[in-house]
């Protein structure tokens, strides 16, 4: 026999021996019915997760763009971290600014997002878009699925009005249809020809249902727009050129940007710290998401840990077990080579159903956390189940199986070292019971830091939710009914929202109706840090800036209609018209700090921001006719509100949003006011009506989906762990009967044998706590120097959880303590 058939017949060899332990581990475990659909359902639950949450990570983080050379593709970032400001639009004329003096870059890609009111294209809608220059897609490198996209002969005021429709719009609006190319709809008060579709593409930096040319938005062409350096409202991305790194592109564009803020100072506050940066696109499309997607896929590698080390558990107790049929087959000449091949034959049986039922069941998991991820990054909602889950579930499989193979301690062919065949019941060795402990302890620090960063969770939820909001939430309901100016004068839209107003208060239960530019919550950070202004007669002290506030516009009935009370002087009335005085109402934290010790009504104001005048807003003084009560619009938890709110006959509209204070159910008003509106123009939009209760509880989805995952994972945990503690226990007392049994006989109490089965339990419970509590600290401060905003649990979750744990594990030692004290005495005695 050659060398080459000598190793295929011992290749054969060990195949056939391989499947002779395989058909063997099958029947054997077929006999165990019990234990081995446990161990299936817990490496399901841990490898199902770990599959789901690696496609979802994989799919969001790591899957190229579809933009061409992305790793040429880079986002220039303007902040201002002075103000608070982590992101800040550019000018038109620091756009120019870059334009000229960077030459890393071949190119530049410019984009604004705004909202345009479109008719002409199903029902008439507000749409979020995204204005354009001429070389904006081809910086990008995305490509049509049907027509063509916006180049340079769309760029410039004579160009005719043009658009591109998004993938998703395309195919959830129009059903796909191919018959919107050359269709002409109006946006806003211009109109534009469908020219393209964009392929399936991330929508950054908004999600953006269309895509057109400066022409359609008459501000993008007004003077003040191209001349103003404060007016920013543009997003910047640029294409590397040949040679040129991140790097070096990163470096020219700050040294370009120190110029810029030398020659222009006044348009950069010292305060502020204006600052530019730049990074690749798909980093900057995937940071919001990474955070969360990391600590999700930790938290899914503690459950595989918890999930191992409970199988660990079953499959120990299974081996001390089959002891005699062990050590019998090695005295009949079995390797332990043999034996480990046998236990890795059942292990690898047990993990592959585990991991089969585990990728099956995955699909919905990916199904249920894309969904969740979708609130941090968009990307998610595109995943699909591919080969990945396999190859992900086939490795985490064949990592369980060997680990798993290799945790029993085998008999020698003499059955040394404390193996041998007995007679009846069940002997643990040292060694044993030790490994027993230990996996359980284990089971019982990872349940601990996912208990522990669960309930963080649920306490910022529950402060978030009980937080007080100033309005009367329950009983407004809001609708959006944007502004429709085409064709109008200011005065007809003003008359518009008027008379709609007048209407909508004489219907049922209606107590009271206003309008308002800014929706509360869904609008937060709309427009940035607010803008700065002063009092009449302040003189700040030396480098003093003045404050910045919040602009917004109301109508007179406002503070009524939402609950929130006047705490001097007098609420907007129909004197408050166009060319009258200019009056405004500020809140209590801005009235306070311009007027410490003072009566604020009568005092004059002005707004100080150079970009006032760009938004055709007056500086002219305006006399503060009221003092309302703080209520933060911007964020869920409040805080100081420094406010002015402008009647809005003195003001543009730039939004339109009707509040409706109701003693009925508000939603029942939505027919009714829909018709009312709808009578007075048939193309009006409305739009997203929801009270303000439910608008509140829509921006804190993604904090209560939080709770929820995070929640679910701790939740499984927790039951494995119970289980774990519960299973070493009774496992323990099964093999100390004929201790338990001659401690009885001399007289021993069985409480005392109950509380010692309950004292191992707590033991164990606290050495897990202890080592989970040392373990993710070390993980927190870990991932701290890696993932900015890592937060430590304080001390009530850490104090609950580690309570929950305590209890649980009483609760799972109450079954093998019980069992201890009702132990038989003469069948304990006979047992061996």
């Amino acid at each position: 026999m050659t060398g080459h058939e000598r190793t295929e017949w011992r290749s054969g060899e060990m195949v056939s021996s391989f499947l002779h332990d395989l058909r063997f581990a099958i029947r054997s475990l077929s006999r165990a019915k019990g234990l081995t659909a446990t161990v299936v359902l817990t490496l399901a639950l841990g490898i199902g997760a770990n599959a789901a949450i690696f496609t979802l990570v994989r799919g969001v983080l790591l899957r190229p763009l579809v933009n061409r050379d992305e790793d040429r593709l880079i986002y220039i970032q303007q902040s201002a971290p002075g103000m608070g400001a982590a992101e800040v639009a550019f000018s038109v004329p620091e756009i120019q600014d870059l334009r000229a003096g960077v030459k890393s870059l071949s190119a530049f890609g410019e984009f604004s997002t705004i909202d345009f009111t479109m008719v002409g294209l199903g029902d008439p809608r507000e749409v979020r878009a995204g204005v354009v220059d001429g070389s904006f897609f081809e910086v990008m490198g995305l490509r049509p699925v049907l027509g063509r996209l916006l180049d340079k002969h769309d760029d410039g005021p004579n160009a005719a009005g043009a658009c591109v429709l998004t993938h998703r719009f395309w195919t959830t609006q129009t059903k796909s249809d191919p018959a919107v190319l050359g269709k002409t709809i109006r946006l806003g008060e211009r109109s534009a020809t469908v020219v393209g579709v964009l392929e399936p593409a991330i929508p950054y930096p908004a999600e953006t249902e269309i895509i057109a040319n400066v022409v359609t938005s008459p501000h993008h062409l007004s003077a003040t727009m191209v001349t103003g350096r404060v007016h920013r409202m543009t997003e910047l991305f640029g294409r590397l050129a040949p040679g040129a790194t991140l790097e070096s592109a990163r470096a020219e564009l700050r040294t370009v940007y120190g110029s810029m803020i030398k020659q222009h100072s006044e348009a950069y506050s010292p305060k502020a710290n204006f600052q530019v940066d730049a990074r690749l696109l798909r980093d900057q499309i995937t940071s919001p998401a990474r955070t969360v997607l990391l600590v999700l896929l930790g938290a899914s590698i503690l459950m595989f840990v918890i999930a191992c080390s409970n199988v660990a558990n079953l499959i120990l107790a299974r081996t001390v077990r089959r002891e005699g049929e062990l050590c019998t087959r090695a005295a009949l000449g079995a390797t332990t080579g043999a034996l480990r091949r046998t236990l890795l034959a059942e292990s690898l049986v047990l993990c592959g159903a585990g991991a089969a039922l585990g990728v099956v069941s995955a699909g919905p998991m990916l199904a249920v956390l894309a969904r969740y991820a979708s609130r941090f990054s968009v990307r998610a909602l595109d995943l699909t189940v591919d080969a990945s889950m396999l190859w992900v579930g086939a490795t985490l499989a064949l990592v369980a199986a060997v680990a798993l193979a290799m945790v029993p301690r085998l008999p020698s062919a003499d059955a040394s070292r404390g193996f041998g065949p007995t007679s009846g019941g069940v002997r643990i060795t040292g060694s044993a019971n030790r490994r027993l402990r230990m996996f359980a302890v284990t089971q019982i620090a990872a349940s601990f830091v996912l208990l522990a960063g669960a309930a963080m969770l649920i306490k910022t939820l529950i402060s978030l939710q009980s937080a007080r909001t100033g309005f009367d939430t329950r009983r407004v309901l809001t609708v959006s009914v944007p502004v429709m100016s085409y064709g109008k004068t200011p005065e007809q839209v003003l008359s518009f929202y008027k008379e709609t107003i007048r209407q909508i208060t004489s219907l049922p239960s209606v107590d009271g109706v206003a309008l308002g530019t800014f929706m509360p919550w869904r609008d937060g950070g709309k427009f940035g840090p607010g803008f700065s202004f002063t009092a009449e007669g302040r003189v700040p002290a030396p480098g003093e800036e003045d404050p910045r506030g919040r602009f917004r516009t109301v109508s007179p009935g406002y503070f009524s209609s939402l609950g929130v009370p006047i705490i001097a002087g007098r609420d907007f009335n129909e004197a408050d018209r166009k060319g009258g005085e200019r009056v405004v109402i500020v809140s209590q934290s801005l009235a306070q700090r311009l007027f410490p010790n003072q009566d604020a009504v009568n005092h004059h104001l002005m707004w100080t921001d150079p970009v006032m005048k760009f938004v055709d807003i007056s500086t002219e003084p305006r006399r503060i006719v009221g003092v309302t009560a703080d209520v933060d619009d911007e964020n869920v938890v409040a805080g100081p509100a420094m406010t002015v709110y402008h009647p809005f006959s003195q003001e543009q509209l730039w939004a339109g949003n009707l509040f409706i204070h109701t003693s009925g159910n508000p939603y029942s008003l939505i027919t009714p006011i829909t018709r009312i509106i709808r009578e007075k123009s048939a193309e009006q939009p409305v739009e997203r009506a929801a009270t303000l209760e439910d608008i509140r509880a829509e921006v804190l989805s993604p904090d209560r989906l939080n709770t929820l995952v995070f929640g679910g994972f701790a939740a499984v945990a927790l039951a494995i762990a119970v289980v774990g503690v519960g299973g070493v226990l009774a496992f323990s007392v099964s093999g100390r009967t004929r201790e338990f049994g001659i401690r009885l006989a001399i007289g021993s109490q069985p409480r005392h044998l109950v509380m010692g089965v309950i004292n191992q339990g707590a033991l164990i419970a606290g050495v897990g706590i202890a080592a989970g509590a040392a373990g993710g600290y070390a993980l927190a401060s870990l991932a701290g120097s890696f993932v900015q905003g890592m937060k430590m649990p304080g001390a009530l979750p850490v104090a609950g959880s580690a309570a929950v744990l305590l209890v649980a594990a009483l609760v799972a030692s109450l079954a093998p303590a019980a069992r201890a004290a009702r132990v038989d005495i003469v069948q304990a005695l006979r047992s061996e």
